[in-house]
This record gives structure tokens, C-alpha cells and sequence, in this order.
């Protein structure tokens, strides 16, 4: 018996410690299990994945916190901090590393309201949470929230001096950063890092290259991320020099051999596509490479435009990463290969998120918006970047109204807009002037706490600038915490968009610093608002200030001298383009050939020869400018040498043919290119091609067939084509065909004086001066008022301007009386004054005085006073010349000896020995 129950004893401990051994098998295996599927989480989560994870997460029988976070990070990592705070509730908060984890969520879309709702809605706070608050306020430009944030700290590690330094540096506040950097009683490898990364966004990459011989000069070894931020340093200091000094440390160090870092040293090279070659011999000598390295690669020789080397290269990679798919992807739509971008995205087993992204935006690159919307419904799943890319196509297309469509669409789905997405969408709603639209938006980026991110900030600055409400520009601007040269330039332009321009010189005066669109920004408004010596001006303080100009600004400066007829200033410009070597660029060639055509210069054609590469424009100009001279057949030959070349006409071109034609009085090749437009280029006329038709047809005299045309037309007549109808009856002296035009533009612009002025002179010159009387009383009980005659010379960098009857100039004694002699001069000779050209009722010798001080004349009699004899001579003047005028000036030509030509609101006149080039045809 005493046998029996202990054998019972010993048997029952055994099971006991069976089971027991059993339990902990079975617990080890779940441990097992939870951990496994976390890590199953957050490998997905990082793919984008994140409905695969959901599953896992769902599927587990058991969860612990490490599960929980593992799904809200992968929910934050995609763009879904909502999802994430669903999470964060259901577990009460789960731990202070949860609270961070969606701290960091909410930070990247910008969304900082929310998550400072989480953080002042934490039980406990470690110093984790407060790093990750501030880092939320750091990376979304609000820096004076960041400081006090990091004043009120109970204590501070060395990562919350790091993320203050961050904050510093992305706002581009060296001096604050570098008095931070100073007073930290601890620094390690990442302080080291930033300061390095900071000097370098703000472009003092000597100061960046600095800091890092500092740190090694005090015994710190850099790490990869030091040695990529110090990489950037060099970079950016363009000197190679400098990088094989750094390669020889990383040698030293080992870290040459280092993929990642050798991968940052290619990049270096490659960034730079006229060392490509060094890049290619660097990536052909690396003994290791990674994904990123060949990847790297292929988007290099991509960029450089050696799209056949990057497939190369792809073909040769072993393993075909999705990234190194992905970087061809990209190349290839940069190229226009998208058909061979697609047939590589196809290949791919399983794209991850960033594949499709890719090819979207390539098809948005390539215009083939409808392509890359129905790639965007096919996609498994979409994170925020794919929604912005679309937002952003949209509006970059010039389809407006659909970028608007998927926010909302974007809205209903539950998840709020990155700010990558509103940026977008300020730009669509400035595209199409949507200011009650751009305005709700702006509500919501107040909502989702973007209101402080400088790129939010700019692009509202711009919507607002074009909607010209500079109320709300002001106001988003004065606001700005912090403003960069973006913000600055953003301002400049609304306030010259909306005509502020005394206001844009002191925000342009206030500038910290400038670049090339500041500068392009004040002198194109200068130039735009006809304030040339301001732009000049504005130009000279540039040179002044050691900034050198880029090709926009010297077209604009080419432009206003060619308005001005400035040939020497022109001429200044065009010896600054050559020692930049950008006169050889297509828009400054075109530039120069225009300017020179304008200013009345022989150097059109030879630039024009000289050019290796021409456009539509580059034809067009030539052209123009030969029908401005009165070179019909000059210009007929250009086009033949266009048509010969293979170039396609435009509208434009013909404008320039048929106005040849009219100021030559061709009348035979103007039909012949009027019909031609549409018989043989497809194009139908506009109002302007059937202007100049009118023009031509009455300039040679048919001004009833002129009329006839204009009722023919299949198009309704605008003023052009009536003020060029009644410009032919002034010539022709038609006054029933001349009232009629002159009623008609009356009814349509009653405030244009030239209208009037128009038929008055057709009046005057058939002696109806009742008639003459009747249009003044028209005009003074409209209220208009002629525009005066202006004429205006330039000489010794020196613009002279004369009105009619001027009596303002230094030496209008000594004009007047030169005036005087030469005209008792050219009468001996034969001049007879055509008093017809007076429009009052008064006695010949009065009309005579009225005629002797007309604007042109006082400028020639002031440039035959201030040059040396023999000298030709330029005169500008703003409205078409008369005819008394036109006599006069070919006198003066042949009794002088001086070339003088004259641009007048129509053409020029090239006046040689008596005669004119337009042979009296104007």
C-alpha cells in the first residue's frame, strides 16, 4: 500500500512537470509567433503594404504593445495617422513609445495641431515624447514653438539639442544654430552632422567644409551620415580637389570601401554631368555595390541624357532591384521613352508603391494625363505621394479644375492631403484664378497645421498674388516664421503682378539676399511698366553688386532697347552677352536680332547667319523686321529659305509675310500668301491676317474693295481691321468710307483718340472744316484727349525726347534756330510745306509755323546740332510720321549728307540723298 501511493506521488509529480514543460514550450512558441508577426508588420508596412499588414495584425490571436506599434508606424510611415490614432484609442495610449511613434506621424504630413492634441493628451512624457514634439514643430517651420517647447523641458539628452540644432538649420538660422552648437554641453556625430548640413542649404558650403575639418581636427571620426553631409559640402564647393582629399580620409578611415559611403562618393560625381566620366571609372573600380549604387548609377547617365549607357548598366546589374527598375523607369520617361517605361514597370512581379508612382509621373511628365489617371484607379494601393503626384500632374498640365476633383476625392476617402498636395492645389486654383476655392484650401491647411510650412506659405503667397487679393498675401507673408528666398521672390512677383511696383522695390530694396529671379523679377516689371531707366538702372546696380545676369534678364534688357531704339546701350548688352558666352543662346539670338531690327541695325542678318540653332521665333523675328523696313522682297526670300529648311509656318509668320507685302504694296503675292494659309498649312486666318489684307488692299489704293473685304469676312471685324480701313481712306483722302470706319470704331472704343484724330485729318486735308470742328466737339464732350507726338534720339548713352511745340529742352533756342535756317534753306532749294497736314481753320503762314515744330523735326535739328558732321542719325517717334514731315526729312537728307532713319508707329524710313526706302508708300 505504502508502495502503491508512492508511486501514485512520483507519477502525478511527473505529469505535473510535463505539463509545466509543456506550458512553457507552448508560451515560447507564441512569444515567438507575436514577435514574428510584428516583424511580418513592419517589413510590409515599410513596402506600403499596409492593408497586408492590417491582415497580419487582424489574424493574430494574441497581441503585445510591440504588435500594436508595429501596425501604428506602419500606418504613419503611409500616410494614414487617422488609421494610426483608431489604434492609439483602442489601447488607451498604449505606451510613451506609442505616443511618439504617432507623434512622428502626424509631424510628416504636417498635421501639427493634432499632435500636439496627442502630446498635451499624454498621461506620461519621457523625453522621447518632447523630442518628438519638437521635431514635429522643426519640421514644420514653426521654430518659436520649437524653443519653447525646448525651454519648458524637465530635462534634455543630447537628441533634443540635436532636433533644436535641426530646427535652426532648416529654417536657415546659422546664427542661432551656431550659437546653439556652442553652448551644448554634449555633442555627438548627428550635432556635428546637422551644422554641416545646415551651412550647406543656405550655400556656404566653405563653412560646411569647415565645421567638418573642425570636428576632425578635435578627434571625431565621421560616420556614414558625416561623411555624406561633408560629401554635399563638397559638392557643392565644385572642387575635386577638395574630394580627393576626403576619399584619402575615408581611405584612412575605411570607409572608401563601404558601400554606402562609396555609393555617396558616386553620388557626388555623378550629380555633376561633366564629370560623368570620373563618376562611370569611380563605379566601374567599387568592389561592392548595393541597389542604391547601381540604382544610382542608372539615374545618373539617365539625367546626362545617356539614356542607352543607363540600360546598359541596368542589364549588367545581377539582381534588378525594384529600385534600380524604378531609376530606369524614371530615366526613361525623362527621355520620352514611356512606351519602354511601361513595358520595364510590366516586368516587375510585384511593384512596390514607389514603381507606380514612378511611372504616373512619368506619364504627367510626357503630357498623357488619361494614361496616368488609369494607372492611378489600377493601383492595389495608394500612399499620399500617389495622391500628390496626380494632384500635382493635373495642375501642372493645365487641368485645373480635375486637380480640384481628386482633392476632394482624396477628402471623402478618409484621409487628409499632404502638404506636397495643397501646394498643388494653391497652384491650380492660382492656374485658373480660384480665389473662393484656394481660400477654403487655405482653411484646411490651417486645419491639418501647415500654416507655418514655408512651401504652404509661398505657393498661398502666389495663389493669393494672382487672384489679386494682396490683402491675404500680406497677411500670409507678415505671418511667415520663417522666410526664404522663395518667400521673398513669391511677394516681389504679387505685388508686380497686381502693379504694386514702389512696393516691390522696397520688399526688393529689404531683401536679405537676392538671385537671379529677384533680379529677373524687378527689371522684367521695370521693363513691363515702359520705366526702362529704372530697369537700366536696376541692371547697373546688379553689376555692382557682383551678380552676373542670366539669359532672361539680357532678353528683357535687349527688348527694352529695342523699344527705345537704343541702339549703343543694345550694343553694351550684346558685348556683355559675349563675355558671359551667352549670346549664342537661342533666346539671346533672338533677342539680338529683334533689338538690332528695332534700333534700325544692319546686325540682324548676321546673327541670324552666324546662329547654330533656330526656332519658329528666330524665322518669325526675321521676317517681322524686314516687313518693318519696308523689305517685302527680303522677306519673301526668308521664307522661301524657311520653307527649304523644313520649317513649319506658324500664324505668326504669315502676319509678318502679308505686312511685308502691305508696307511694299505687293498686293499679288499678299493673296497668294493669304490663301495659302489655309490651302496648304491648314490654318485658318485670324483678325489679324485679315487686317493686314485691308491694309495692303487699301494702302494700294482699293479702299472700296478694302471695305468689301471687311463685309466678306467670315469673321466679326475688331478695331484693327477698322482702324486699318480707315488708316487707307487718310492716305486716300476717303471721306465717305472714312466716317463709316471712324463710327464703327467709335462704337467700340470711344475713348481712343487716334480714332478721331484719324478722321479729323481726313477732313483737314479736303478743306471740310466744319466737319474738322464737328469731331473736336465729339472728342471734347467724350472726354478725349490726343495723345501728343513724341520723338526721341539717343546720344552719348543719353535718350533725348521732344514733343510737338516742345519748349522744354536745355537748348530749344538753339534747336529752334536751326530749325528756323534750315527751313528757309530747303525752301530755296524746293521744299514746299503741305499745310494739309494742319487740322485748323487758319491762314497758310500760321499753318506753316504749326507744321515747322513737329516732334521729328525738333529731334533732327537737335542731332544735326550735337553730332559731327556726316554722322547718320536715329529718331524714334511714337506715332506714324506725316507727310509734311516725311518731305521735309528727305530735304534734309540730301542738303545735309547724313543717313537718317526713322522708326515711326508703323515702320522705319530709311532716308538716303533725297530719297526714302519706302519709296512715299506708307
Amino acid at each position: 500500500m505504502a508502495c502503491r501511493l508512492l508511486l501514485r506521488r512520483c507519477l502525478s509529480a511527473a505529469a505535473a512537470s510535463s505539463a509545466a514543460a509543456r506550458f512553457a514550450v507552448r508560451h515560447a512558441h507564441g512569444e515567438l509567433e507575436v514577435s514574428g508577426c510584428s516583424a511580418r508588420i513592419r517589413d510590409l508596412g515599410r513596402l506600403g503594404r499596409v492593408g497586408e499588414a492590417r491582415e497580419v495584425f487582424d489574424a493574430m490571436p494574441r497581441r503585445d504593445i510591440i504588435a500594436w506599434n508595429s501596425m501604428i508606424s506602419a500606418y504613419c510611415h503611409n500616410g494614414m495617422p487617422d488609421a494610426a490614432r483608431d489604434l492609439y484609442d483602442a489601447i488607451s495610449g498604449g505606451n510613451m513609445r506609442t505616443g511618439a511613434i504617432l507623434l512622428s506621424g502626424y509631424g510628416r504630413l504636417g498635421r501639427v495641431l493634432e499632435a500636439r492634441r496627442v502630446f498635451d493628451g499624454m498621461l506620461e512624457r519621457n523625453t522621447v515624447a518632447w523630442n518628438a514634439m519638437i521635431s514635429c514643430y522643426v519640421q514644420n517651420g514653426d521654430i518659436t514653438m520649437a524653443r519653447r517647447l525646448f525651454d519648458a523641458m524637465p530635462s534634455r539628452d543630447v537628441s533634443s539639442w540635436n532636433s533644436m540644432l535641426t530646427g535652426y538649420c532648416h529654417s536657415l538660422q546659422m546664427v542661432d544654430a551656431r550659437n546653439l552648437f556652442e553652448k551644448m554641453p554634449e555633442r555627438n556625430l548627428v550635432s556635428w552632422t546637422v551644422m554641416i548640413s545646415g551651412y550647406g542649404r543656405i550655400e556656404n558650403h566653405g563653412k560646411a567644409w569647415d565645421i567638418f575639418c573642425k570636428m576632425h581636427r578635435e578627434g571625431l571620426l565621421p560616420d556614414q551620415s558625416n561623411f555624406a553631409s561633408a560629401l554635399s559640402a563638397v559638392k557643392g564647393l565644385g572642387n575635386l580637389d577638395v574630394l580627393e582629399s576626403l576619399r584619402v580620409l575615408a581611405l584612412k578611415t575605411g570607409f572608401e570601401r563601404d558601400v554606402v559611403i562609396g555609393t555617396a562618393i558616386l553620388n557626388v560625381y555623378s550629380r555633376d554631368t561633366s564629370v560623368l566620366d570620373t563618376a562611370i571609372k569611380f563605379f566601374e573600380s567599387m568592389i561592392e555595390r548595393n541597389e542604391y549604387t547601381w540604382s544610382t548609377m542608372i539615374a545618373a547617365l539617365s539625367h546626362g541624357g545617356r539614356i542607352d549607357a543607363a540600360i546598359a548598366v541596368y542589364e549588367r546589374d545581377p539582381v534588378k532591384s525594384i529600385a534600380c527598375r524604378t531609376a530606369l523607369i524614371t530615366g526613361l520617361a525623362q527621355c520620352g521613352r514611356i512606351d519602354d517605361a511601361r513595358i520595364l514597370f510590366e516586368q516587375i512581379p510585384e511593384p512596390i508603391v514607389v514603381s507606380w508612382n514612378a511611372l504616373i509621373t512619368g506619364y504627367m511628365q510626357n503630357g498623357m494625363v488619361n494614361e496616368a489617371k488609369e494607372l492611378f484607379d489600377k493601383m492595389p494601393f495608394r500612399n499620399t505621394i500617389s495622391w500628390a503626384g496626380m494632384i500635382a500632374g493635373y495642375a501642372q498640365n493645365g487641368r485645373s479644375e480635375e486637380a480640384l476633383g481628386l482633392l476632394q476625392e482624396l477628402h471623402r476617402s478618409g484621409m487628409l492631403p499632404s502638404l506636397s498636395s495643397l501646394t498643388s492645389i494653391f497652384f491650380a486654383c492660382s492656374n485658373i484664378v480660384a480665389l473662393e476655392t484656394g481660400t477654403q484650401v487655405h482653411s484646411l491647411a490651417v486645419k491639418v497645421g501647415c500654416q507655418f510650412n514655408s512651401f504652404a506659405c509661398n505657393a498661398l503667397i502666389t495663389m493669393y498674388g494672382k487672384c489679386r487679393n494682396m490683402e491675404y498675401a500680406r497677411q500670409v507673408f507678415s505671418r511667415m516664421v520663417t522666410k526664404d528666398i522663395v518667400s521673398w521672390n513669391s511677394f516681389l512677383a504679387a505685388l508686380v503682378q497686381n502693379d504694386l511696383l514702389d512696393e516691390a522695390r522696397n520688399t526688393f530694396d529689404n531683401m536679405l539676399s537676392r538671385d537671379d529671379v529677384s533680379w529677373t523679377t524687378i527689371i522684367s516689371a521695370y521693363a513691363h511698366a515702359e520705366q526702362s531707366n529704372e530697369a537700366m538702372g536696376a541692371f547697373k546696380t546688379m553689376f555692382c553688386e557682383h551678380e552676373l545676369p542670366n539669359s532672361p534678364i539680357l532678353t528683357i534688357l535687349l527688348g527694352v532697347c529695342g523699344s527705345l531704339g537704343a541702339s549703343k546701350i543694345g550694343q553694351q548688352i550684346h558685348t556683355v552677352a559675349i563675355k558671359l558666352g551667352m549670346d549664342s543662346e537661342l533666346i539671346v539670338a533672338n533677342a539680338l536680332i529683334s533689338m538690332y531690327f528695332k534700333c534700325g541695325c544692319a546686325d540682324s542678318r548676321r546673327i541670324f547667319d552666324l546662329m547654330e540653332e533656330r526656332d519658329i521665333f528666330t524665322w518669325n523675328t526675321i521676317i517681322t523686321g524686314y516687313a518693318q523696313h519696308g523689305l517685302g522682297r527680303e522677306a519673301i526670300k526668308m521664307y522661301q529659305h524657311m520653307e527649304s529648311a523644313g520649317v513649319l509656318l506658324n500664324e505668326v509668320t504669315f502676319v509678318g509675310l502679308l505686312n511685308a507685302c502691305s508696307h511694299a504694296g505687293l498686293v499679288d503675292e499678299g493673296w497668294k500668301f493669304f490663301k495659302s494659309m489655309s490651302q496648304d498649312y491648314g490654318l485658318t486666318p485670324l483678325p489679324e491676317h485679315y487686317a493686314c489684307m485691308v491694309d495692303l488692299l487699301g494702302r494700294t489704293g482699293d479702299v472700296q474693295g478694302a471695305e468689301q473685304f471687311i463685309y466678306d469676312m467670315p469673321i466679326e471685324p475688331d478695331t484693327v481691321i477698322w482702324s486699318a480701313l480707315l488708316g487707307a481712306c487718310k492716305i486716300h483722302k476717303n471721306a465717305e468710307i472714312g466716317k463709316r470706319a471712324a463710327e464703327k470704331l467709335f462704337r467700340i472704343e470711344p475713348s481712343n483718340a487716334g480714332n478721331y484724330v484719324m478722321l479729323s485729318n481726313i477732313y483737314s486735308s479736303l478743306g471740310m472744316w466744319g466737319e474738322v470742328a464737328e469731331v473736336r466737339k465729339i472728342m471734347k464732350q467724350q472726354g478725349v484727349i490726343k495723345e501728343p507726338g513724341c520723338s526721341w534720339t539717343q546720344i552719348k548713352d543719353k535718350i533725348h525726347s521732344f514733343v510737338t511745340g516742345d519748349k522744354q529742352h536745355e537748348q530749344i533756342e538753339e534747336i529752334v534756330a536751326t530749325l528756323e535756317e534750315l527751313y528757309t534753306l530747303l525752301k530755296a532749294t524746293g521744299y514746299v510745306p503741305d499745310t494739309e497736314f494742319v487740322l485748323h481753320d487758319i491762314d497758310e503762314e500760321q499753318k506753316e509755323s504749326s507744321l515747322l515744330y513737329h516732334s521729328e523735326k525738333l529731334a533732327v535739328a537737335y542731332c544735326l546740332l550735337a553730332t559731327p558732321k556726316g554722322m547718320p542719325i536715329q529718331i524714334l517717334k511714337n506715332l506714324r510720321i506725316c507727310g509734311d514731315c516725311h518731305t521735309f526729312i528727305k530735304f534734309v537728307s540730301h542738303v545735309t549728307k547724313r543717313q537718317i532713319d526713322i522708326r515711326d508707329g508703323n515702320r522705319f524710313h530709311h532716308f538716303r540723298n533725297g530719297s526714302c526706302s519706302c519709296e512715299d508708300f506708307w
